[in-house]
């Protein structure tokens, strides 16, 4: 195969369970550099929140890409710039911010250094099922950001977002993510990237188009890329690359429509399916 990038997300497919990278995938990534294949990271967290996978991954050493913001932008790791960033206006966020305030969701928004959210004790999702987790804790300490509170994010938040997330319980998400979304739906892409997250970017806003943007200029085409993914916000980039590889453990949306499927995040699956083909 005439492979010259790889897409990885990062959650449920790229980290295992434990949220580290596996000795094996690590080993197979820096290999797959060393041969000249761009690694392309791309997920929904913010672009804070990456970088230091991207650091562990060597991707500064080989022009790596970060997608973040579900693709709302893209950063060359090697120079720090940003090559693409679309962003929902700060009008949008507000009005956003102010309708789910009629759900029983947890949003948060993010700046320069600090998430930020409008009760720190009001943290608690149910999931996984039959326990709870402090998502605020989760999300800030998992993004590498520092937590502070405002009363009212619609009424604190004065600039554009790359996206607005909210969490809740994910039996609740089902039912409810459609009414979040419909107010917005012409100027907006809503997408689960966990069961328990549920995000809005700017409309038309995904991993795929952000990929297109940057990597036809630098003559990279679907059909030489690998996709490795496992939840929703995956599917368009899934779909994008010439192989789009469902992780084992990914939901049933995204195994339909893979090229193939690999093992698990905690059984080496990218590295077991990049030992086949390269």
């Amino acid at each position: 195969m005439n492979i010259e990038a790889i897409v990885l997300d990062i959650d449920g497919t790229l980290l295992t369970s434990k949220k580290v990278i596996s000795e094996k995938t690590k080993a197979a990534l820096l290999a797959a550099q060393e041969q000249g294949i761009k690694i392309i990271l791309a997920s929904g967290r913010p672009t804070r929140g990456m970088w230091h996978l991207a650091e562990e991954l060597e991707l500064d050493k080989h022009n790596g890409y970060l997608v973040s913001f579900n693709g709302a932008r893209v950063t060359d790791c090697q120079t720090k710039e940003v090559l693409f960033n679309q962003t929902l206006s700060t009008e949008t966020s507000q009005a956003i911010l102010e309708h789910v305030k009629t759900f029983d969701v947890i949003p948060m928004i993010y700046g320069d250094t600090h998430m930020y959210v409008e009760d720190v004790y009001a943290n608690e999702i149910n999931y996984p099922a039959g326990s709870t987790t402090n998502i605020i804790e989760y999300e800030a300490r998992m993004c590498r950001f520092q937590l502070a509170e405002a009363a009212d994010l619609a009424a604190f938040v004065d600039r554009p977002q790359n996206k607005i997330l909210m969490a809740g319980d994910p039996e609740y998400l089902q039912t409810i993510y459609k009414d979040i979304h419909q107010p917005f739906a012409a100027t907006t892409t809503g997408a689960f990237s966990t069961p328990f997250y549920y995000e809005l970017t700017d409309k038309n806003i995904n991993k795929a188009f952000a990929l297109n943007t940057v990597l036809q200029a630098q003559d990279i085409h679907p059909e030489q890329i690998i996709s490795f993914g496992d939840a929703q916000n995956d599917r368009s980039i899934i779909e994008y690359a010439g192989t789009g590889v469902a992780m084992g453990n990914a939901m049933q949306e995204i195994l339909d429509v893979a090229d193939a499927v690999t093992l698990s995040n905690d059984e080496d699956g990218i590295a077991v399916f990049l030992e086949k083909v390269l």
